[in-house]
């Protein structure tokens, strides 16, 4: 009788552990909203949203494909191209449709947002077109390093107290979500580059690769300071950068190889930033700041 009652405790217990969730099981989010600029929203990928189409939203943009892997069916995407963090707080100018700004999107029940921010306030544009025609008379110098000195880094800590306001405004609009900061993919290799495919010259291409690592560096410090993940993918894209083989690159160079915006993600990229940050959620992969 003892071995007999022995068996069916175990047989109970055994049972239980395998349907009960555990306490360690992933979190189930339900509302989710994506903010940020054009390495969130993916201009050019196929195929576009017309919510509005003047913000190029593709439906294999890195939210996207989190929704989908987390199976978050109350998805509101509002990223749009060209956005700032002024944009976060009063509607995008010049943008037909963008007539609200992004925080608007958040509800006191969003429970999940992810961010990207900060690129366009320190003119990533016209940092590449401005140094890209420098590279024409010097390709094997540094005439970019020369033009901008310091002034970079200070535009980028300059960045950081707005990037903080940012996260603050989500935090009050949201208070029980979980935020996600996400980092910029790499654009160039560490050294070197492949001028003239990507027109940026031999001695500048440290030094704006430099300039990447301070952006990303100071998202993952603002991040900490609000209590936010910060998830960069700049991490795993070595040899995935505008310089990379048309099939392994994960941005786009200054002329595309396949459908996305010039220097931007393409769809490869997308899938991996958006597998990357679902990992994280999941609590299968180890984020660093």
């Amino acid at each position: 009788m003892t071995r007999r009652v022995t068996v069916v405790s175990l047989l109970t217990a055994l049972i239980a552990a395998l349907f009960v969730p555990t306490a360690t099981a992933a979190p189930k989010y339900r509302n989710y909203v994506s903010l940020g600029d054009s390495f969130v929203s993916g201009p050019f990928i196929p195929l576009q949203r017309l919510d509005p189409l003047s913000c190029f939203k593709s439906t294999q943009n890195y939210p996207s494909v989190i929704a989908k892997r987390l199976g978050i069916a109350n998805f509101t995407d509002i990223s749009c191209g060209g956005a700032q963090t002024g944009d976060m707080f009063a509607a995008q100018s010049g943008i037909p449709g963008q007539s609200v700004p992004q925080l608007s999107a958040l509800k006191a029940d969003t429970d999940l947002v992810t961010v990207s921010i900060g690129g366009n306030d320190i003119g990533f544009m016209d940092i590449i077109v401005t140094c890209a025609g420098k590279s024409l008379l010097d390709p094997h110098g540094a005439p970019c390093k020369a033009n901008y000195g310091d002034s970079l880094a200070q535009r980028v800590d300059a960045t950081g107290v707005k990037v903080a306001e940012v996260l603050a405004g989500v935090k009050q609009r949201s208070p029980k979500a979980k935020v996600v900061v996400v980092g910029y993919l790499r654009i160039l290799p560490p050294s070197g580059g492949c001028w003239p495919i990507v027109p940026i010259s031999r001695g500048d291409i440290p030094f704006l690769d430099n300039v990447q690592k301070q952006l990303n560096g100071m998202l993952g410090a603002q991040a900490k300071a609000a209590g936010a993940t910060f998830v960069n993918p700049y991490d795993i894209s070595l040899g995935r950068d505008t310089c990379a083989a048309p099939w392994d690159k994960w941005v786009e160079g200054i002329i595309p190889t396949s459908l996305a915006f010039p220097v931007h993600p393409n769809a490869n990229g997308m899938a991996a930033v958006g597998k990357q940050v679902a990992a994280a959620l999941a609590g299968t992969e180890s984020i660093g700041v």
